[in-house]
């Protein structure tokens, strides 16, 4: 699956809506995940600075078009160790995706 690109506006509006705080843009990120040899998501992940949380004081976020919809999945996680990085933010996103299935 392939991320594309939505307005960041957005993303920073579902880091606030999702955790609460004043997220602001740090830098976007590439990243390439794959499982067993085989990609399984690659696209932006936008970082963010995030202020007035009480745990964290980043966090990472994304979107991802919802099969057979026009709609589109926004992601937004928390750096909170083990999530240390775009790339982990990805890897747990999945992960619980996979789990909630």
């Amino acid at each position: 699956m392939i991320g594309e690109e939505v307005d960041p506006a957005e993303l920073q509006a579902a880091v606030q809506a999702t955790h609460g705080g004043r997220a602001t843009l740090r830098e976007v990120v590439w990243v390439h995940e794959t499982f067993q040899g085989e990609p399984v998501w690659e696209g932006s992940v936008h970082v963010f600075d995030l202020q007035g949380h009480p745990s964290a004081d980043m966090a990472y976020a994304w979107s991802s078009p919802i099969e057979g919809s026009e709609r589109r999945k926004f992601y937004a996680v928390l750096h909170i160790p083990p999530v240390d990085s775009p790339e982990a933010a990805v890897r747990a996103a999945i992960v619980a995706d996979h789990s909630s299935s």
